[in-house]
């Protein structure tokens, strides 16, 4: 009983976190060295992400009845969990990028907004740019042709003040020869 009773925090811990979890990548970080581990961790808190290494039957009775339950086939070894609330390709993007340079950092697997993905997977959803980068490119996109626009009707503009009154001119005179004949 004493023991259940000690565990409980921790499973209570990782349903929490989990709770409203977007995303969640598991890791075997066997080999890395403390240095390694510190900048991981370091890289991941700067995102907004939690990292902790749990053991394997915590995880399994915290992810019971959650879509992170499909990761307990994965269960198997050291494991740490890395959770994003917001960012849902945020742990699979640092991750995968530090595990380039630290080939003992190994991905498992990672549920994203209830989707399982295994090792390659996470792979290919790490190379998806961040949410703010997509919207600052479609932003870019949408404000290139209104910038184009801009610089084509202030060339116009530009030419007409460099034309000088030749340019007014005939403007002038159009609506005179229109009201004309009417009359």
């Amino acid at each position: 009983m004493a023991k259940v009773e000690l565990k409980q925090p921790v499973v209570d811990e990782i349903v929490a976190k989990v709770k409203d979890a977007k995303a969640a990548v598991l890791v075997d970080y066997r080999g890395l060295t403390v240095e390694q581990d510190t900048e991981l961790r370091k890289q991941l808190r700067e995102a907004g992400v939690t990292y902790k290494v749990y053991k394997n039957t915590m995880m399994k009775r915290a992810f019971e009845g959650t879509d992170f339950a499909q990761l307990d086939q994965l269960l198997d070894g050291p494991s740490a969990l890395a959770i994003s609330e917001d960012d849902v390709t945020a742990p699979a993007r640092i991750i995968c990028k530090f595990a380039e340079k630290a080939k003992a950092l190994e991905v498992k697997g990672a549920v994203v907004e209830g989707t399982y993905y295994d090792a390659n997977a996470v792979i290919d959803l790490s190379k998806i740019p961040s949410r703010e980068e997509l919207l600052s490119r479609l932003l870019g996109s949408m404000q290139s042709p209104i910038a184009n626009f801009a610089r084509v009707i202030k060339q116009i503009a530009e030419q007409k003040a460099e034309g000088g009154e030749a340019a007014e001119a005939p403007a002038a005179e159009a609506p005179a020869a229109e009201a004309a004949p009417e009359a």
